[in-house]
């Protein structure tokens, strides 16, 4: 979890890590096993949760709203495992005893995250319908600098040349894309819906950004847990809330009206339209949960990085299976997203070499 160097520094005489925002390894081959299943999570499921949006748009779909329920309402999937967990992490009188003013800072930052989410969702339904798939992943390939920007604010990020190199090169990736917009326009789509897209984009990708950076500061400042039950927590709540404020917009919206429509009209079928909607929501419940697995074991913004450095093989999908244009534009700001990635990964590697070799000399002073 993100407090746990936080609190070495501060209780321990012991060697620091370099940055205050770094959190030192630990040499422990089943937790990186862990960390390495969380990113895949992240990189499958976000790659699969949007090719299937934009399938549900392709092939019929209109609804906004629905697109955006289905990115929060998995979350039943990994209840079972919660209950599980929730016996052997707590007990009911444990629970108890928590303080009241406890309970009500952990309800409100399970309102905010939850309400944060919904929000992001919805402005990308949005852009999935108006752009295509690969301008919006490229497009999010900033949420790592919006990330970086709130984790310092929050967080207490600290900036190093790497990461502020790498924070140049996702930005510059995503103003080249911006100024090639004009041939990217799918067919039939106006001069508004398609500036709409992209404002979405550029806002759903800022709130992410922020997201992730409020679930950092949530396990640090309100959970403050070594338990993996607090990451069950966070997932299941926030989504439940995002879920319920998604259902009000859904219904305020009278979208819930056409969905029987909507489904006789699909391309695909009435039962293509449910299969494509549960694994749009299973694809992003799997996201959400690596996403916030990688917050606690490691950091916000290493959480971004994974998520941005799989941002390129969505464009690669799209041409695939939807045979979006590759442009050499694109293919510039794939290879810039990738760079930035390659820099703070080297700043990771720096980092590991720097709190070994602390450790060591402290280790010898200790001995002498």
């Amino acid at each position: 979890m993100a407090d746990h160097e936080a609190k070495g520094a501060s209780s321990s005489p012991g060697p620091v890590s370099p940055r205050p925002d770094y959190r030192p390894p630990r040499s422990n081959m089943l937790r990186w096993f862990r960390i390495a299943l969380y990113a895949i999570f992240v990189l499958g499921g976000q790659i699969a949760a949007v090719m299937l949006s934009r399938l549900y748009f392709e092939k019929g779909g209109t609804s906004k709203w629905v697109l955006t329920l289905v990115q929060c309402v998995g979350f039943p999937i990994i209840l079972p495992y919660y209950f599980i967990s929730q016996r052997k992490a707590i007990s009911f009188t444990a629970a108890l005893n928590t303080k009241p003013s406890t309970w009500l800072l952990r309800v409100f930052a399970f309102v905010y995250l939850g309400l944060l989410a919904a929000g992001n969702g919805y402005l990308y339904s949005v852009a999935f319908e108006y752009l295509p798939v690969s301008t919006v992943a490229l497009i999010s390939a900033s949420q790592l600098a919006f990330n970086a920007f709130f984790s310092y604010f929050l967080n207490s990020q600290k900036f190093t040349p790497l990461i502020i190199n790498s924070l140049f090169l996702l930005t510059i990736s995503s103003v080249l894309l911006v100024a090639n917009n004009s041939s990217e326009r799918p067919a039939g789509e106006s001069n508004g819906r398609y500036v709409l897209g992209f404002i979405c984009a550029i806002f759903g990708t800022a709130t992410y950004g922020l997201n992730v950076a409020s679930q950092q500061l949530t396990f640090r400042k309100v959970l403050k847990s070594e338990s993996f039950k607090v990451v069950l927590d966070l997932v299941i709540f926030q989504s439940l809330v995002a879920t319920i404020a998604t259902s009000v917009g859904l219904f305020a919206s009278g979208e819930w009206e056409l969905l029987k429509t909507e489904m006789d009209v699909y391309l695909l079928g009435r039962t293509s339209y449910v299969m494509t909607l549960v694994g749009t929501a299973v694809s992003w419940q799997a996201f959400v949960f690596g996403g916030v697995a990688l917050v606690f074991e490691l950091s916000a913004l290493f959480s971004n990085v994974i998520g941005v450095f799989g941002l390129p093989f969505s464009p690669i999908a799209a041409m695939l299976v939807y045979h979006d244009k590759m442009s050499s534009i694109k293919g510039i700001s794939m290879a810039l997203a990738i760079g930035g990635f390659i820099s703070y990964a080297y700043q990771q590697y720096l980092d590991d070499r720097d709190f070994k070799a602390e450790t060591n000399k402290d280790t010898e002073v200790s001995e002498a």
